[in-house]
């Protein structure tokens, strides 16, 4: 006999089945700990990496201070207010509006050097820097590169840049020359900013791109270049004053996609788009910090939108101190942290992989981090508690965002502990989970597309309408092609990509939810999992992993496995032990290099 449900009812059943499936896995290997709100009526789930042998259940206060988000017709908003948004700033006025009253307090220290910059040098820099580009005949709309790691000059360049209305590329400085070629030529870029490490490559990009006419060097000499202090040398006096900026069109910055589906494409972020972000996060639990207490390590790299928003443009408004160093290095990182008593860290996670397991870490005093932030890339629940077991600080959270989304759209506010979540949705934000064949609407506790809408999405992709129209449609709704959904509390969660989930036998598998099962396997180090053809099945999948000890077999793995997911998730593509995982400069796994290495 055979009985037709009617549609609501059977996508809350698959909701419902979806969640018990997702919680079976979860009982199997940690613990769940129910906490208590300020109101007896709110709960939720925090969750502890060890496996259960039995039911404990820890009652651990906290204060809600807030309503919970609003859902209308499948559209959820903010539990905050909208903030005011003038619309008429352009991304260095608003940055730099209080550089007067921060005076002589140290802005930006060079974690190399220690050399310091100060609010007021940093002001006359900017000025000085713009005046120099106009006398070199750079004009509003005209593109300067900058391909340099993390350095305090970098912020004089970004904004001087920006202050005469022109427009800033950002490059990842490990590029090849025909990979920053291919950028320099797609942005027509017309001046390039970097470092003599990198500077050979510049010089080969620079002899296929004719519209570069000259790289300046930040630090000593090099041939064929001139040098960055010759720009700071001028006098100012041809800083232009009256420079007419339509902040809702004009492009301020142009950052590049990591790519992972074919050629990087240019995003193109108006000013109103990063100020507008900038708004929505300088908040009270959000990314509000104290001038007078915080500082912060700059290792996130200002080239991505994570390092140049939440990092060198939050803290420069807020006039907050923050330490560069160009590159992670353990005992450099380490070291900074304690000798300039950081208490805000923002990382990736294979950064909190470090923190959380790295035996370096208990030679320095970090006692003074009191908030940690990850984004760029998920951050399970494992990882999450050992971090919080490793530095106890304060606040544990996520964000979540995208270049396109300049980039925050998802914040963990520092009250509140969520982990595995990214967050709740941002002022001036909407969000919606869509299914990913119908584009209906989905509710609470159903993976499907988020798609965002506000303020800080991007104009678009330079020079290409086919690839903005793919992903912002008429409603002007940005799919973000990232697969999540979000509990009763408002509170998002980040399943997988969709363009990277397996499909085995028509069913589909996330690679993260094997991923955060694999690490916890007291054996696993670092894992990330890919699907691989199959003739019968389509796609199996596969898992890369980073071994803690060289006794663990590929069979214990997949047993591990198997006994921990629904049949249809088991790692039938095998396992193969690496020495590292892939991944970007933001911490995000490269699974194409992954594919490619399968395919040998």
């Amino acid at each position: 006999m055979c009985l037709r449900m009617h549609p609501l009812l059977l996508r809350q059943l698959t909701s419902a089945t979806s969640n018990v499936r997702r919680l079976q896995v979860l009982r199997s290997s940690v613990e769940a700990a129910l906490v208590t709100t300020g109101s007896p009526a709110r709960t939720f789930v925090s969750c502890y990496p060890r496996p259960l042998r039995k039911a404990e259940v820890k009652y651990v206060p906290t204060t809600w201070s807030r309503s919970f988000s609003t859902v209308e017709n499948g559209i959820l908003k903010s539990r905050f207010p909208d903030v005011n948004i003038p619309g008429n700033e352009t991304l260095t006025q608003y940055v730099t509006q209080h550089f007067d009253d921060y005076g002589n307090d140290v802005a930006i220290t060079n974690g190399v050097t220690g050399e310091s910059y100060t609010y007021l040098q940093l002001q006359d820099l900017i000025r000085r820097f713009g005046s120099a580009l106009t006398r070199l005949g750079f004009k509003q709309h005209d593109v300067l590169a900058i391909f340099s790691p993390n350095v305090p000059e970098y912020a004089i360049a970004f904004f001087g840049a920006s202050s005469v209305g022109g427009v800033v590329t950002t490059a990842n400085p490990t590029y090849t020359p025909d990979e920053l070629a291919y950028q320099l030529q797609h942005s027509n870029a017309q001046y390039v900013i970097t470092i003599p490490d990198v500077a050979e490559t510049v010089k080969a990009a620079k002899s296929k791109c004719p519209s570069v006419k000259e790289i300046f060097v930040i630090g000593s000499d090099v041939p064929e270049c001139r040098n960055f202090s010759d720009l700071l040398a001028d006098d100012g006096s041809a800083f232009p004053e009256n420079v007419s900026v339509n902040t809702a069109e004009d492009v301020a910055v142009l950052p590049y996609s990591s790519g992972t589906t074919g050629r990087p494409k240019g995003v193109v972020l108006t000013n109103n788009n990063i100020v507008a972000n900038l708004r929505q996060i300088i908040n009270k639990g959000m990314l509000e910090f104290n001038r007078q207490e915080d500082c912060l390590i700059a290792q996130l790299p200002f080239f991505h939108i994570y390092g140049m928003v939440a990092v060198l443009s939050c803290c420069l408004r807020q006039g907050v101190r923050f330490v560069t160093i160009p590159r992670f290095e353990p005992e450099l990182y380490l070291r900074v942290i304690q000798d300039y008593k950081v208490n805000r860290v923002m990382m990736v996670p294979p950064i909190a992989l470090f923190l959380s397991q790295h035996p370096m870490v208990d030679q320095y005093d970090l006692s003074r981090v009191k908030d940690l932030m990850c984004a760029a890339a998920p951050m399970g629940i494992n990882l999450t508690m050992a971090l919080r077991d490793k530095l106890k600080p304060q606040s544990l959270r996520q964000g979540y965002g995208l270049t396109e989304t300049s980039p925050v759209t998802h914040l963990c506010v520092e009250d509140e502990f969520a982990p595995g979540s990214v967050g709740i949705t941002l002022p001036n934000t909407e969000v919606k989970v869509i299914h990913t064949e119908t584009g209906q609407a989905l509710g609470e506790g159903e993976d499907g597309e988020i798609c965002v809408r506000g303020p800080q999405v991007m104009k678009g992709y330079l020079n290409n309408p086919e690839a903005t129209a793919g992903c912002i449609d008429s409603d002007g709704w940005f799919h973000t092609g990232d697969i999540g959904h979000y509990d009763d509390k408002g509170y998002f969660y980040i399943v997988d990509r969709l363009k990277e989930l397996i499909k085995y036998k028509g069913l589909q598998v996330a690679p993260a939810d094997l991923e955060a099962v694999l690490l916890g396997h007291p054996s696993v180090q670092d894992v990330a999992v890919i699907g691989v053809p199959d003739e019968r099945a389509g796609e199996v999948p596969k898992a890369f992993i980073v071994k803690k000890s060289d006794d663990v077999t590929e069979k214990e793995i997949v047993d591990y496995v198997a006994g921990k997911v629904a049949p249809f998730k088991k790692l039938r593509g095998g396992v193969e032990f690496v020495n590292e995982i892939s991944k970007s400069a933001s911490g995000k796994i490269l699974r194409r290099t992954l594919r490619d290495m399968s395919r040998k």
